[in-house]
């Protein structure tokens, strides 16, 4: 493992950095966050630009967070304009590293395995990250960071603590320097899988570094933490075994597909059920659009918080026929929903799993269920797929879609729970994607040089 070279690249306050480049600003000097304005001075701040996090603005506060005597630039989230960029980001990967050597962790982050590229092309570790850094800030006028490592852990470790302090962005360890310099560094949370909740229960073992941590008794960590006393200990020695190839070739036992939303406001038992069936035909359309079908649902409705008194998730199972038909998942909610949720207590937050996908090719008929009618319903799901793909997710909805307690034509045009496009009045057309300044021949040649070299033309 001492001979693999990984890194990780992240780009600074990626929000922030491409709305200051969608308006000819500097995403290093602009005062910018990205926040939902319309949501009110509570609504989370998505992105601060590193200016203002210069200035004491924390990452992910609250509008009202911020002092009244910074003045600054309130960008609506556009999330259709993050995913174009962090795609272009993607093929400046591709141009010069096959997909298999990349791992993307986030919308804003990717491992890259350069162990067989450093003889490639004629570049030290540093000397690539380096050049990295400048073909993005050139292409897309977006900064970034970059950690370099002998192993996954390490190269993560680097990008959140090292290259901070380092003048070109890019900070680099190996187990040795891992040991020599960060076994003291404090606060444990600054590193990675490491957080308030494992902080404190390390402190009351009497462990305040990493150093702490690997000299303490091997037993004691795997009693206090289970499982994941192998991985905290093998951290602390700055040790991690994974791949990106097996990253790659993992593939789960069991698979699940899921719906999730929070509400925008506190409500009420017969609101959230209009909420609730819109969520389940949802869920079956996910399903049907991947072709696979589920055995059981999971629901988990979570009530609004109150200084006096909390009280604790309904949730449950409910088993079903192994099906992707709508009619029969929305059934079987309704039927839990009515049996576990509160009446009289506001909701805020409803979540939905089907449990056990498996291909449709697998599913067997069930005697109880006349296959004309499961093929009509899946036809139907098809069909409403297909408008959805050609028209738009608003060209066709149910009744109760129109009621004012529903949200699905809200989130329709949304990403992530956040605007799509932005402000209507304020947006670009939605054909303009980032302008690329992508230098003459730099997709092809390089491209040719690495597949020849792979073997791979």
């Amino acid at each position: 493992m001492k001979n693999k070279s990984y890194l990780i690249i992240d780009l600074k306050s990626f929000y922030a950095s491409c709305e200051c480049v969608m308006r000819g600003l500097d995403p290093m000097t602009t005062d910018l966050v990205v926040a939902d304005a319309a949501r009110g001075r509570g609504t989370i701040c998505l992105a601060v630009s590193p200016s203002l996090k210069a200035k004491g603005v924390r990452n992910r506060c609250r509008v009202f967070e911020i002092p009244s005597r910074f003045r600054y630039i309130m960008a609506t989230p556009r999330m259709q304009l993050y995913l174009n960029y962090a795609a272009e980001i993607y093929s400046i990967y591709l141009d010069y590293f096959c997909k298999n050597d990349i791992f993307v962790y986030s919308v804003d982050e990717a491992f890259i395995d350069i162990t067989g590229y450093t003889q490639l092309y004629h570049k030290t570790p540093h000397e690539m990250a380096r050049f990295l850094l400048c073909e993005i800030e050139q292409r897309l006028g977006l900064p970034a960071s970059c950690g370099i490592g002998t192993n996954l852990y390490l190269a993560k470790i680097a990008l959140d603590i090292t290259a901070k302090h380092a003048p070109d962005r890019i900070g680099r360890l190996d187990e040795e320097t891992f040991r020599r310099t960060l076994w003291q560094h404090t606060p444990l949370t600054d590193f990675w899988r490491i957080g308030h909740g494992i902080e404190r229960r390390l402190q009351r073992m009497g462990l305040f570094t990493m150093g702490d941590v690997a000299h303490a008794p091997y037993k004691a960590i795997r009693k206090a933490f289970g499982i994941d006393g192998y991985l905290l200990y093998d951290h602390a020695w700055g040790r991690e075994p994974t791949t990106i190839a097996e990253i790659h070739a993992y593939r789960p036992e069991t698979q699940s597909v899921s719906e999730g939303q929070v509400l925008l406001r506190d409500y009420s038992y017969t609101e959230a059920r209009v909420v609730l069936v819109e969520m389940a035909d949802q869920l079956a359309l996910r399903l049907t659009s991947r072709h696979v079908v589920a055995s059981s649902v999971t629901m988990c409705i979570v009530y609004s918080s109150r200084p006096d008194f909390c009280i604790p998730p309904a949730s449950g199972t409910v088993r079903i026929d192994t099906t992707n038909a709508s009619s029969k998942i929305t059934t079987a909610l309704l039927e839990l929903y009515t049996r576990i949720v509160l009446t009289g207590h506001p909701i805020r937050r409803i979540l939905l799993c089907a449990n056990h996908v498996e291909p449709e090719a697998e599913q067997e008929l069930s005697l109880f269920t006349p296959p004309e009618a499961e093929m009509k319903e899946r036809a139907r799901q098809q069909a409403t797929l297909y408008l959805h793909q050609r028209f738009g997710k608003n060209s066709l909805l149910r009744a109760t879609d129109l009621l004012e307690a529903a949200t699905r034509r809200q989130r329709n045009e949304q990403i992530g729970g956040h605007k799509a496009y932005g402000d209507k009045e304020t947006v670009e057309p939605r054909k303009n994607l980032p302008a690329i300044r992508r230098p003459a021949g730099a997709a092809g040649a390089p491209a040719r040089e690495r597949d020849r070299a792979r073997g791979t033309v």
